[in-house]
Parts: structure tokens; sequence; C-alpha cells
């Protein structure tokens, strides 16, 4: 019994974990190290998870209606992640989803563009299954552009090329919809609007 403990320990509690963590390390380097997304060389973030409290002049992403609050990571709030698990029909998550569209039609309004409430998709006022979808619509995204324009003092045209160039197709041609990751976005934002 002894002999079997030590030859599983070894095998599965230090080979398999090594052997796993060298193919990891070797074929998908930048995945199995957090898929980190840097800027101003230094690491701005994960491009698996959302981040919230974006400024104005930037993009934002989904609403994160689920996360609780903890005193561990105060920034991120990471710890705790979740839904609200609200039926659709639910008049708490109706009042939620009408007073998140009137937010959105208010914020991205500009002096030359109105907002149609019509215009606002589903992902600007609902949050993910988890809350830290790192994603938005390019529907989304194209609603933001004005606003992100004006208050970056840049061309709407400029913009719409960087959600453009920023739109991410479905997986595998089929898995899934055309997406936007948000902080790759205000990176390439913030880097247009300096003039690097």
């Amino acid at each position: 019994g002894l002999r079997a403990l030590l030859v599983l320990t070894l095998v599965t509690g230090v080979i398999y974990p090594l052997v796993v963590t060298g193919i990891a390390q070797g074929l998908f380097h930048g995945r199995a190290n957090g898929s980190e997304i840097t800027a101003d060389g230094r690491v701005a973030g994960s491009s698996l998870i959302g981040q919230q409290h974006y400024s104005l002049d930037y993009f934002q992403p989904r609403p994160a209606h689920g996360l609780g609050s903890n005193t561990v990571n105060t920034r991120y709030k990471l710890i705790v992640s979740g839904a609200t698990n609200l039926a659709a029909d639910n008049p708490k998550l109706v009042a939620s989803v009408e007073t998140a569209k009137a937010a959105v039609v208010k914020e991205n309004s500009t002096a030359d563009y109105r907002v149609r409430p019509s215009q606002v998709p589903p992902d600007a006022v609902t949050s993910s299954g988890s809350g830290l979808d790192p994603d938005i619509s390019p529907a989304y995204a194209a609603l933001q552009a004005h606003r992100v324009a004006e208050r970056n003092h840049l061309s709407v045209a400029q913009v719409n090329r960087l959600v453009r160039d920023h739109t991410t197709g479905r997986t595998l041609g089929f898995i899934g919809e055309p997406r936007v990751n948000v902080l790759e976005l205000n990176i390439a934002v913030k880097e247009l609007a300096r003039g690097t």
C-alpha cells in the first residue's frame, strides 16, 4: 500500500503536473501565463477577464451585476463573480435593464449624434454569466464610437477603424458571435489619441 501511494504521488503529483506545465509553456506560452496584455511597458490586464471603471473617455464593458465585494482584491473584485440569477420577467431585472438603457443612451449621445433606445444592444445592459466578460459586441462598440471620438479629439472614422481592427470573428467560423476585447480596444484608443 505504501509503495502504491508513493508511486501514485510521484506520477500524479509531480511528473504529470511537470509534463502538462512544460507542454503548456512550450505550445501556449501566452495563455499559460494568463493571456496578459501589456501597455506602456507593463501588464495592463488579461484578455480573458473584463475590467470595470473605465472613464467615459474609453469604451465601456458589459455591466457586472453579479460581482460581489471583498476586502482582498478591491481593484478588480475578481474573487466573487457570478450572474444575478434573476428571471427575465423579474421586476428588479426589468427595472435594472431599463435604467441601464437610459444611461447608455444619455452617456453615448453627443452634440452631433443622438442614440435611440432601439439602438442599445443587449450586452450593453446585461451582464454575462460570470460578470467578468472581457468582450462586447461590435454593435455596442459602434454605439460608443461617437462618444469616444469626441472625448479623445479623434474622428469617428478613426475610432470605427479601431473597432473593426479589434473585432474577432466567430471561433472556428461558427462558434459564438463576433466580439471586441474592451481592454485591447481601449489601449489602441489611448495610443491613437496620444499619437503613438
